[in-house]
C-alpha cells in the first residue's frame, strides 16, 4: 500500500534516546541530583522544587566556587551530596555548614560524574556552564539516569556518544532549553517527516545593528539581554548569536536531523519558542512567556503539567509579533556553528572552547566584543596545525565514552584556549589593550 502515498519532502526525526520508563513517570517523590545547582537555571529549578515540595526529594547539589550559596541551599534541602571544584573550595564549605550536617563532597570534574551516577539519584539536572559539564551528562547517561539537559555543550561536543550511550543504558534525555523544549513539545506524536525544525532567536540586544557599531559595544550593553534573565556566559552568548550557533548542533543531536532541516529566525519579542514545520507544510509552535520555569517544570515533574510560578501569556498585549531572517553578515557565529557541524567533533570542540576563551575575554575588558567571533574562526581555521594535543579522537570507536576519549575532548579544549589567549595576547601587544593573565585551563563548572 505505501505505493499509494506519495514522496514527502523532508527528514524523519530520530530522537537522541527512549521515552522515560513508566516507573520513573509515575515516581514520586523524584529523587534528583542538580549539577549547578548556584547557576541561573540551578536556582530557577529549586525555585520549582520547593513550590511542588512533595514531588521531589534532593540528592545532590553542586557548584564551581560559589560556596554561599550552595552552603545556603544545602542548609535548606539538606541533600547528602554536595560537590565543588577543588579542595580548597571544599574546605571553605564546609565551614559553612552546620555542625550537625555533614554530607559527602565530591572533588572536581571527577567528582561531580561520581555525583551524576549515584545510585540514590533516578534523575539529574545537567545545568554546569560550557565544557566544564561533559563530564557529569556522560556519566548520568552511563548510569542510565532520565537526563535534563540544561548544558547543551554535552552534545555540542559529544552528541554521538551521548545518543550511543542512551541506547545501550536505557538512559533519556529531557531538553530543558527553551527552544529544544518547544521543539520536543511539538513534534510529539509527528515524529514522522518534518520537513524542518525552526529555532527562534530574540536577536539580543544588538538586533538591527551594523558590524561598525558593535566594535564600540561595552560589556553592560552586551549584559543587557531585553527578555531573558541569564548569567553572563550566555548572555554575550545571545548578544553574538554564537547561542544559536550552539543551538542548531544541539538539535541536530537531539532530533537527528541533518544541518539543512534546521532553521533560525529571529523574534524579538520571545513568544514563539520554537516551530516544527510537519510534512504538509503546516507549522507547530509553542508559545509562552521567556521565563526557564516552564521548561524547567515540563522537564523535572514530565509528564505532569504543574505550576512552574510563571507568568500566563496574554496574546491581546502582546500584538503583532515579528520574524526576521538573521543577518550572518554581523552576526558570523551561527555561519562558525554550521561549519563546526558539518565537520565534526574535534572542530565542534574547537569552536566551542575557543567561543568560550574570547567571552572570558571580553568579560575581562581583555577583547572587545567583535573580537569574539574572530578570535574564534581564527582557531577553528589553525586546528589542527596550530592546535595540537597528545591524545587521538576516538569518537568514532563503537563506546565511545572512555576516558581516553574524555581525556582528548579535555586537552582539545585546553589547547584550543591556550592558542584564543595566546592570539589576544600578541593583538593586545600590537594595539595596546590592557589584556589580563587568565590561566589557561580545561574549563570550570559555572558558578
Amino acid at each position: 500500500m505505501d505505493e499509494l502515498w506519495p514522496a514527502v519532502e523532508g527528514t524523519t526525526i530520530s530522537y537522541i534516546s527512549r521515552p522515560p520508563s513508566e516507573i520513573w513517570q509515575r515516581e514520586f517523590p523524584r529523587s534528583l541530583v542538580i549539577l549547578g545547582s548556584t547557576g541561573s537555571i540551578g536556582r530557577n529549578a529549586l525555585r520549582i522544587v520547593t513550590a511542588n515540595r512533595e514531588a521531589f526529594q534532593i540528592v545532590g547539589l553542586s557548584c564551581a566556587r560559589n560556596i554561599t550559596s550552595l552552603a545556603a541551599q544545602a542548609r535548606q534541602f539538606r541533600p547528602p551530596f554536595l560537590a565543588v571544584l577543588d579542595d580548597e573550595v571544599a574546605g571553605g564549605l564546609k565551614k559553612l555548614l552546620p555542625k550537625n550536617y555533614s554530607p559527602t563532597v565530591f572533588i572536581g570534574s571527577k567528582g561531580y560524574a561520581q555525583m551524576a551516577s549515584l545510585p540514590q539519584a533516578t534523575t539529574v539536572l545537567a545545568a554546569q556552564v560550557g565544557a566544564a559539564g561533559l563530564r557529569g551528562t556522560v556519566s548520568a547517561a552511563l548510569a542510565g539516569k532520565v537526563i535534563c539537559l540544561a548544558n547543551k555543550e554535552s552534545l555540542v561536543l559529544a552528541g554521538h556518544a551521548v545518543r550511543e550511550i542512551c541506547a545501550r543504558t536505557d538512559a533519556t534525555v529531557l531538553p530543558v532549553d527553551s527552544e529544544h523544549n518547544a521543539l520536543f513539545q511539538c513534534v510529539a506524536g509527528h515524529g514522522q517527516t518534518i520537513r524542518s525544525l525552526i529555532l527562534t532567536a530574540s536577536g539580543g540586544p544588538f538586533f538591527g545593528k551594523n558590524v561598525d557599531s558593535l566594535r564600540r559595544v561595552t560589556k553592560a550593553q552586551a549584559l543587557n539581554h531585553p527578555n531573558w534573565r541569564m548569567g553572563a556566559k550566555i548572555s554575550i552568548d545571545s548578544a553574538t548569536m554564537m547561542n544559536k550557533g550552539l543551538e542548531i548542533i544541539e538539535a541536530s543531536h537531539l532530533y537527528g536531523v541533518p544541518a539543512h532541516n534546521l532553521r533560525v529566525l529571529v523574534h524579538p519579542q520571545s513568544v514563539v519558542h520554537s516551530l516544527a514545520e510537519l510534512a504538509d507544510g503546516s507549522l507547530l509552535a509553542l508559545m509562552g512567556t521567556a521565563d526557564m520555569r516552564l521548561p524547567l517544570a515540563h522537564c523535572l515533574l514530565w509528564p505532569r503539567c504543574a505550576q512552574a510560578g510563571a507568568n500566563r501569556i496574554d496574546l491581546t498585549s502582546v500584538g503583532a509579533l515579528s520574524f526576521h531572517e538573521p543577518d550572518s553578515a554581523t552576526f558570523p557565529c551561527l555561519d562558525l556553528a554550521r561549519r563546526a557541524l558539518e565537520s565534526g567533533t574535534d572542530i565542534c570542540t574547537v569552536m566551542n572552547a575557543a567561543n568560550e576563551a574570547a567571552v572570558e575575554l571580553f568579560l575581562n575588558d581583555a577583547c572587545s566584543f567583535a573580537d569574539i567571533p574572530l578570535l574564534t574562526a581564527k582557531a577553528m581555521e589553525n586546528y589542527p596545525k596550530n592546535i595540537r594535543t597528545n591524545t587521538t579522537d576516538t569518537s568514532a570507536d563503537p563506546a565511545p565514552a572512555t576516558e581516553a576519549w574524555l581525556r582528548h575532548i579535555e586537552e582539545l579544549d585546553r589547547a584550543s584556549r591556550v592558542f584564543v589567549y595566546s592570539l589576544a595576547k600578541s593583538q593586545s601587544d600590537q594595539t595596546g589593550r590592557n589584556i589580563v593573565r587568565i590561566k589557561p585551563q580545561t574549563a570550570h563548572s559555572g558558578e
